[in-house]
């Protein structure tokens, strides 16, 4: 990791294999487009669970660097809060609830930390799960594999709507570690009022999410939020896995391999699957955050125009 005065305004991308995002091409066009003159996309790259004084160098050089205006987090937004939130003079209150970072951005003199994944996760699902969707299909849950920021993200959505009709039958976390499966049912024990029933599964052995997901019921909305497929090879199922009949899956990478997007497609038309990868996730997720760094808005014609000229790029 080699950290460099910014010599023109610049905007970080922290993650892990950053070089190969299409954020890199397709950010210079959005630039202009966003009138943003002179302004440039750099990665820093930083091993999956890196040591916390990695993660408060980088911070620390954001912060202090007058060009360097800010940075999208991914990956590591969970573990870059625990080792530098207490730089930062403003969290806001999902960073706060559900002690993750996605968004480093400055005003008036003071670093500012923001969880995004909570608000643009439920616009990318929103593309995708019609609107009165589990009314419709009563023995449907959500079952999310990965227990990091973007899972919580995807359980403070359900949860900050439920009570009103619309809740999925349950919603059921797997994951291959304790730690955070534990960190993710202490959030969520927080934020569910409405009291959508809840499952936690420790998959740490390959067919043990095969198993969990067979227990779904039709038309299931079944999530890869694991990174396999995307920064590490594999998929969090194994090509024996059956998914339940009608399944919406999402493929939260938008790269890569994607074996769990291809596993699904297979059954495509025996099962009536229906397989969403993670595009427009990857659009919601960048622009909310170039417009919280710039201090602008991106959304309507404006959000539609990002999306055309990221098309370009994307070879999905």
């Amino acid at each position: 990791m080699k950290l460099e005065k910014a010599a023109q305004p610049t905007m970080y991308f922290i993650g892990v294999t950053t070089g190969s995002s299409s954020i890199m091409k397709v950010f210079p066009e959005w630039a202009q487009a966003l009138g943003l003159k002179d302004t440039v996309m750099k990665g820093i790259d930083i091993a999956i669970h890196e040591k916390p004084e990695v993660y408060r160098e980088v911070v620390e050089f954001i912060k202090k660097d007058p060009l360097s205006m800010g940075a999208l987090v991914t990956t590591h937004k969970i573990d870059l809060y625990n080792g530098a939130k207490d730089m930062f003079e403003y969290l806001d209150p999902y960073a706060l609830q559900f002690g993750e970072l996605s968004s480093i951005s400055k005003q008036d003199g003071k670093l500012c930390g923001h969880a995004k994944d909570p608000i643009t996760c439920g616009m990318a699902m929103e593309e995708f799960v019609p609107k009165d969707y589990w009314k419709e299909h009563k023995e449907a849950g959500v079952f999310i594999m990965g227990a990091g920021g973007s899972a919580i993200s995807m359980c403070s959505y359900y949860m900050r709507n439920a009570g009103k009709g619309n809740d999925p039958a349950k919603i059921v976390i797997a994951n291959r570690s304790q730690p955070r499966l534990t960190e993710i049912e202490r959030i969520n024990e927080g934020m569910n009022p409405a009291g959508i029933p809840t499952e936690y599964y420790l998959t740490p052995e390959p067919g043990q999410n095969d198993e969990v997901l067979a227990k779904m019921g039709k038309g299931s909305l079944v999530i890869n939020a694991t990174g396999l497929g995307k920064d590490r090879p594999g998929s969090p199922l194994t090509d024996a896995a059956l998914f339940p009949e009608e399944a919406i899956v999402w493929e939260l990478n938008y790269r890569g391999e994607r074996l769990f997007m291809h596993q699904a497609e297979a059954q495509a038309d025996s099962r009536n699957v229906q397989v969403n990868d993670g595009w427009m996730y990857f659009i919601y997720g960048w622009t909310q955050v170039i417009a919280e760094v710039f201090h602008t808005e991106i959304l309507g014609e404006r959000l539609k125009e990002m999306d055309r000229i990221a098309a370009k790029f994307n070879k999905r």
